[in-house]
């Protein structure tokens, strides 16, 4: 699971259209995609959660703002709408609605946002609109009309959380340097196979091919898992891009992702029965990110 903060905003329009990835207009009904939330305001509209339209959810979380309208940041005038998202494996199972809300209500709370029994929290909401996604969208300005007090060290902190997430949940494991996260370590060499001597056994050659293909498909320090690594990580920036072309992309590199997991397995499962190759220690299917799909749209 990989975290990004995506950025800040004046405005929650902008970061709820790029949680959404498609063209939203104000009267059309988010439902299903809102997977949780902060406590509703009942002021701002008619019924539950899944019948709010894009304006309402844009009205709750600017009404902090317009209560407070003299609060500032850490550091004076700075954007309040706070938004970040996390990415999972490609080859991560499909998680359940109760899973994605957990996930939300342990990003907000390690990210200052929703402190646990603070009746003064920021407002926030979670999509998951996209596959495998899930955006955090929230204002830093808290109902009392102070400002949110995040860790400094946020992306470390929302990393941290993701490996303790990845580990509750059973998901892919990556690994993190310095607050940075990254699926893979690039090797700091590159494999390679001894030469035959004159005196060894075909056994004893085809266990050093055998560990040799392991080495390729090892998911920590693999080479295959660094290329896949630093495509999934490029997939995820592009997806945060306002243009057409960034979304399109960072879909067609998920797919690339998947299929060179899977290149990793069948090198396992070919050199599984050469003598001396060790069995991995589990064994996981890949299943390629799904084609991205349009919520439906209604009208109140």
């Amino acid at each position: 699971m990989i975290p990004h903060i995506v950025g800040e905003q004046l405005f929650p329009a902008i970061a709820l259209s790029s949680a959404m990835g498609i063209p939203v207009a104000e009267q059309d009904v988010l439902g299903d995609a809102v997977v949780a939330h902060a406590p509703l305001d009942p002021t701002v509209a008619e019924g539950g959660p899944q019948e709010w339209m894009f304006a309402d959810w844009e009205d709750y979380l600017q009404a902090p703002r317009d209560l407070h309208p003299h609060a500032d940041g850490p550091t004076g005038m700075e954007p309040e709408i706070f938004h970040m998202a996390v990415r999972l494996h490609p080859a991560d199972r499909a998680l359940r609605r109760p899973e994605w809300q957990r996930i939300a209500q342990r990003l907000t709370h390690v990210a200052g946002l929703a402190p646990t029994g603070d009746e003064h929290a920021c407002r926030w909401v979670a999509l998951q609109a996209r596959p495998g996604r899930l955006d955090v969208i929230a204002n830093r300005i808290r109902g009392d009309g102070a400002w949110a007090q995040q860790p400094r060290l946020l992306a470390r902190t929302l990393s941290e959380e993701c490996r303790r997430i990845e580990t509750d949940l059973g998901l892919v494991p990556t690994q993190s340097h310095g607050g940075r996260p990254s699926t893979a370590r690039l090797p700091a060499q590159r494999p390679a196979l001894p030469r035959p001597t004159p005196d060894q056994s075909p056994p004893a050659m085809a266990a050093q091919v055998a560990t040799l293909m392991h080495q390729l498909a090892d998911e920590a320090n693999g080479p295959i898992a660094s290329v896949r690594g630093l495509i999934e990580q490029a997939a995820h920036r592009l997806d945060d891009l306002p243009h057409a072309y960034g979304p399109h992309v960072a879909h067609q590199l998920g797919w690339i992702a998947g299929r060179l997991y899977g290149i990793q397995q069948d090198l396992d499962a070919t050199t599984a029965d050469l003598p001396g190759a060790s069995q991995r220690a589990t064994a996981r299917s890949v299943t390629p990110p799904a084609p991205r799909s349009t919520p439906p749209r209604h009208s109140r």
